[in-house]
């Protein structure tokens, strides 16, 4: 197949399409749209070994210039895409570049949720979400530093851990009664929080917060109990909101991100979303539609938006999976863990658990694991591929950690 395939957005997804389309046999011309500097870099290092790192660390790149040049993909990097002429098939960049396409996919990713509080602003709290926010938090990360992080979901509590490891004194503001609350079981949750309390991280759940304060001598965070928290520095890690201000613009559907069906297709034929910015139907759920911020998902979804885009047909289908490093512990989330209506636990020794989310018919629906250095990525790995097939392994085994959970996924589909 011969045309013109363009991708608005240089992060995993845009990246990771762009090879794709060159693996499935497109000879056309590829080009990727991005507003950053750089070419595609990872995000997962950004709150973790980037701002951990002692010496100054390079951006992660995800393809060199010279593999890039080797697969003829084109890069247009420092330049905002800012209209999408849907009759014209054409997109036009902020510095007047008119792009024409014969199909083009949306791979905007989400930008950080901005605090709204009184007395936030650009001046006294930052975000993390770019390479570039990345060096600007690290710069912060000087030993005594007193910060507050806002918001204990994955991000806050990655960049807490950073922290820890650069020797700042690190407060955690969580407005739920918990850490984690979308995303963890609750006793997992705990101990993570537990970890953190134990690193020296002071953690204040259920809060309300007042305003910000702050002058060139030093910020603080107003709760509404009255305290007073002082501090140096004040991060933000409060969500993401996606992208979708040019799909909006250009008319396409729009739901809890940029409307996609089961093939990544928008709604319109020749435009196709992908990553963070997509909402999409997962059949593996019953249809239910979701949009995931996950790494993974942005590669899954880069891939089969490449191959839809050249006229597959097949659905997006991956089980969604999460991890997140903090200190010592590795947490993997296997499929959606708010699904399901039974818990069962299988102890992994060495302090590591895997915790199974079933169905009412026994179907494994999702697995969330914890543990030291990794050591749980085997059966969170096997825990996946059974979500994949549909599974209904037997409640007693799957809790039994003397029945290797390789022989239950061995078993036939559907039972085991």
């Amino acid at each position: 197949m011969t045309g013109r395939m363009l991708i608005i957005g240089a992060g995993e997804a845009g990246a990771r399409a762009a090879m794709a389309l060159r693996e499935n046999g497109f000879a056309g011309t590829v080009t990727i749209i991005g507003d950053e500097p750089h070419l595609p870099y990872e995000r997962p290092p950004l709150s973790k070994s980037v701002l951990a790192a002692e010496s100054e660390p390079a951006a992660p790149f995800i393809h060199t210039e010279a593999r890039l040049a080797e697969q003829d993909i084109a890069i247009v990097h420092g330049t905002e895409a800012t209209s999408i002429d849907r009759a014209g098939h054409t997109v036009t960049t902020a510095n007047g570049a008119i792009f024409p396409y014969d199909r083009l996919l949306l791979a905007t990713g989400a930008k950080a949720r901005r605090l709204r509080l009184d007395g936030a602003g650009p001046d006294n709290v930052l975000y993390l979400r770019t390479f570039r926010e990345a060096l600007a938090l690290r710069s912060r990360l000087m030993p005594g530093s007193r910060l507050v992080l806002i918001g204990g979901g994955f991000i806050g509590l990655e960049l807490a851990a950073a922290a820890r490891l650069r020797g700042c004194d690190v407060t955690v503001i969580e407005m739920a009664p918990r850490l984690l609350a979308r995303a963890v079981p609750a006793d997992m949750a705990a101990r993570i929080a537990a970890r953190h309390e134990a690193a020296g991280v002071r953690l204040i759940l259920g809060a309300g917060i007042e305003r910000i304060e702050g002058d060139i001598t030093g910020h603080a965070v107003l709760l509404s109990d009255g305290e007073r928290v002082p501090c140096d520095g004040i991060i933000a890690g409060i969500g993401a909101v996606p992208e979708t201000e040019l799909a909006e613009a250009a008319g396409l559907a729009i739901e809890n991100g940029i409307k996609a069906d089961e093939r990544l297709q928008t709604s319109d034929p020749d435009i196709f979303a992908a990553g963070d910015c997509c909402s999409f139907p997962l059949a593996l759920y019953g249809g239910r539609r979701i949009r995931l911020e996950a790494w993974r998902n942005a590669q899954d979804q880069g891939n089969h938006a490449a191959r839809s885009m050249l006229g597959a047909s097949e659905p997006y289908d991956a089980v969604p999976w999460f991890w997140s490093d903090q200190y010592d512990l590795t947490l993997q989330i296997a499929g959606l863990p708010d699904e399901g209506s039974e818990t069962i636990i299988r102890d992994l020794g060495d302090s590591s658990e895997i915790r199974f989310r079933l169905a009412p018919d026994g179907r494994l629906l999702a697995a969330s694991a914890i543990g030291p250095n990794g050591k749980i990525a085997k059966d969170i790995r096997l825990a996946e591929m059974m979500i994949a097939r549909r599974a209904k392994p037997d409640r007693g085994a799957l809790g039994d950690p003397n029945v290797k959970l390789k022989t239950l996924f061995l078993a036939p589909a559907g039972q085991s």
